[in-house]
């Protein structure tokens, strides 16, 4: 039997595609391996959103080489669209396969090995997904806004919208198998549908004279035994009134946005090619609140892009305490060859960019602990997903708003959705008691 190791860097969506890749392997007689074991062939699904992606990229090819010699190295994903001919040069590599041709790996390889491929025309999307309790279901790829800074759309190409039928078939699957939670993926997710023909009548007993993010999670909460359903990223002018009503009143819609800022400067944010000023940013989030008072708002700050000034990044200071997210996700800004901020001057130093970030994380761990003591004395459901690697005695698990939990129980609780009261911060997560 054929072994095979999967290596993935990067996005939600970048996880899904891994796991396709993982279930044609799997139908075609592959053993997954995924300790320290030698494997015949690595598959290496990359990603170059930043150039420390790129450079964990080239380190595990490498890596794989030098852990097996002898195997077969593919690579795949974002960074293969653009730098093929750099990781052509890396020694080992025997196949280099773009984004639009993940799903005939198999077929790149039969020429060579003989195996025979399933015909992946009688297969919709996945059935599991490895080492998780969430699964992760891409229904959008593609991105048409081009932000100056990234090369998403370079390498994703245009907006491509999974029909709704077979959305729900995957979501069937899934559940079947055992997940009780599905994390909505796209590149950008809140433009689903805006590439489908209209009017749309996909899936039996759906029809609509239009077909958006709302429609889709309509149709999901429809299905026995899905008991969450969560949005991954979204821009802010993606999410419409008809996606915070849903919000409000659904109760399988998790009451969590993670909604990209990026800049709280009207001067940066131009430049970056961002859709919204600082205002809007602002009267959304009120919105959002007014409508649904417990929402967890998460968030994407970049650090650093050229021209930010003092006063430019204390305005996204500002927006983030007017704000107050329960997480940030903090990013440097990284040169990206072909996109138009790679030829902006005025670069800012990297010292000043470290100092920044550093700021920037003190004042979101403030906003994190305010947002959590919200809860304390409160009973919420949690979805234990596994043992805290931290401590072995509790076991792990969110809330709907993304509040990390930890429970202590000598029973199994792994993917059960329980009933717990929570009751004192402890670093990133509150520890429970469960009721």
């Amino acid at each position: 039997m054929k072994t095979v190791k999967f290596i993935t860097l990067g996005c939600k969506v970048n996880q899904y595609d891994t796991q396709t890749i993982r279930e044609q392997f799997a139908s075609a007689g592959f053993k997954e391996i995924d300790n320290g074991q030698k494997a015949d062939i690595y598959v290496i699904n990359t990603c170059t959103v930043t150039s420390t992606a790129d450079r964990k990229s080239r380190y595990l090819i490498h890596y794989a080489h030098r852990h097996n010699p002898g195997a077969r190295i593919i690579v795949t994903g974002c960074y293969t669209a653009l730098d093929s001919d750099e990781i052509a040069k890396i020694p080992g590599v025997t196949h280099i396969i773009k984004n639009r041709d993940k799903d005939r790996i198999l077929d790149y390889l039969n020429g060579q090995n003989g195996l025979n491929r399933p015909n992946r025309h009688n297969r919709i999307g996945i059935s599991n997904f490895s080492g998780h309790t969430r699964a992760f279901l891409k229904i959008q790829d593609g991105c048409d806004n081009f932000c100056s800074y990234c090369k998403v759309p370079l390498v994703r190409g245009a907006l491509k919208s999974k029909p709704l039928n077979e959305i729900i078939q995957e979501t069937k699957k899934l559940v079947k198998n055992g997940f009780k939670e599905i994390v909505l993926c796209g590149i950008c997710l809140g433009a689903y549908g805006k590439d489908l023909p209209r009017p749309c009548t996909q899936g039996r007993g759906l029809p609509f004279s239009k077909i958006d993010l709302v429609n889709a999670i309509e149709a999901l909460e429809k299905i026995g035994g899905l008991l969450r359903i969560r949005l991954s990223s979204i821009e802010a002018g993606d999410i419409s009134d008809e996606l915070i009503q849903k919000m409000a009143q659904s109760k399988k819609l998790c009451q969590h946005l993670h909604i990209p800022i990026q800049s709280g400067d009207n001067e940066i944010l131009k430049k970056m090619n961002r859709n919204y000023c600082r205002e809007d940013y602002l009267d959304l989030i009120k919105k959002i609140k007014s409508s649904i008072p417990e929402i967890a708002i998460t968030t994407d700050v970049l650090v650093g892009f050229p021209g930010e000034k003092e006063d430019n990044f204390q305005n996204t200071i500002g927006l983030i305490r007017e704000i107050m997210p329960l997480r940030v996700h903090i990013f440097p800004y990284s040169k990206r060859a072909g996109t138009p901020a790679a030829i902006l001057k005025d670069k800012i130093n990297p010292l000043v960019i470290k100092k920044r970030i550093s700021q920037l994380m003190g004042i979101s761990k403030t906003y994190a602990l305010d947002y959590k003591k919200r809860f304390l004395n409160k009973d919420k459901d949690v979805l234990i997903e596994e043992r805290s690697k931290e401590d072995n005695k509790y076991w792990e698990g969110y809330t709907d708003n993304y509040i990390k939990v930890w429970v202590k129980s000598d029973k199994n609780l792994k993917n059960q959705l329980i009933r717990a009261r929570l009751k004192k911060i402890s670093k990133d997560c509150i520890k429970a008691d469960l009721l």
